[in-house]
């Protein structure tokens, strides 16, 4: 079966949340509690494969939540061409997982069609559920599928040997995990299926969320495709940053070289 190597690409980060903006059921609500925002980069022999394209500058502007560096500009550091890449992982349609899509014009898409059912239907009639979406986002994907550039998957299946997806929900209805072969065992790509650590190692749910049923057997599912808990990426903690070597481009860390530490019973900290 195919290694891969795997990138974490960091392009924006929130300081300034607290403890209240990650965790339902929590006593601690006050404590500051800053968030990242990554992509993740896949790679084996010829195969380049992207996970989630974040959102650009004017995405960033108009949440107020502006980006480190345009998560383009973070591939093209790693020698890879947005305009020529093939294969994209859409964990979601939220604005900071689905707002790149225009960078990658020749990609087609694999994503839960429950994932697309859900932001193009009714809910989206309801503000807090679509907050986290973005129109535009939602209809370039959208023009993909007019354009024979979406694969659409239910439930668990394989991108290519070696990458799985499988779907979760909870934080959205067709949020998908995406599993990993690496030199250092199963990885697996969580995106929101946990946003940290302390989410799923303590059962604490995040407080965007669609299905928190769903999302709380995720936290079981993800474990159990990983090799290790170490082997479980978040999609949001500064924690991956000092959990994995740092990658050959700035703002990168090379995820398939297996955990440099390890976490406490607590997901909070470094043991």
């Amino acid at each position: 079966m195919s290694e891969w190597e795997v990138h974490a690409l960091r392009y924006a980060d929130r300081p300034g949340r607290t403890r209240a903006d990650s965790f339902v059921m929590d006593d601690d609500h006050a404590s500051p509690h800053d968030m990242d925002y990554f992509v993740w980069l896949l790679r084996s022999g010829d195969r380049t494969i992207l996970v989630d394209t974040g959102y650009d500058a004017a995405e960033g502007e108009r949440r107020g939540r502006p980006i480190l560096a345009d998560p383009a500009e973070r591939l093209s550091g790693l020698g890879v061409d947005p305009g020529a890449l093939d294969t994209i992982v859409l964990t979601h349609l939220h604005y900071d997982h689905a707002g790149g899509l225009g960078r990658f014009p020749a990609a087609t898409l694999h994503m839960q069609a429950a994932e697309m059912a859900f932001a193009t239907g009714p809910c989206m009639c309801r503000p807090f559920l679509r907050a986290p979406y973005t129109a535009e986002h939602v209809c370039e994907a959208v023009r993909r599928v007019f354009a024979g550039r979406v694969a659409f998957h239910d439930g668990d299946a394989e991108v290519a040997p070696g990458v799985t997806v499988h779907k979760v929900g909870g934080h959205a209805r067709g949020l998908q995990a995406v599993r990993v072969r690496t030199r250092a065992g199963w990885l697996v790509l969580a995106s929101d299926a946990a946003h940290y650590h302390e989410n799923w190692i303590t059962g604490k749910p995040f407080p965007i969320v669609v299905d928190v049923e769903d999302m709380l057997r995720g936290f079981a599912t993800i474990r159990a495709l990983a090799s290790s808990r170490e082997m479980v990426v978040p999609g949001h903690d500064p924690l991956v940053r000092r959990l994995f070597p740092e990658g050959p481009a700035p703002e990168t860390w090379r995820l398939d070289a297996g955990p440099v530490a390890r976490l406490d019973p607590a997901g909070r900290s470094l043991a």
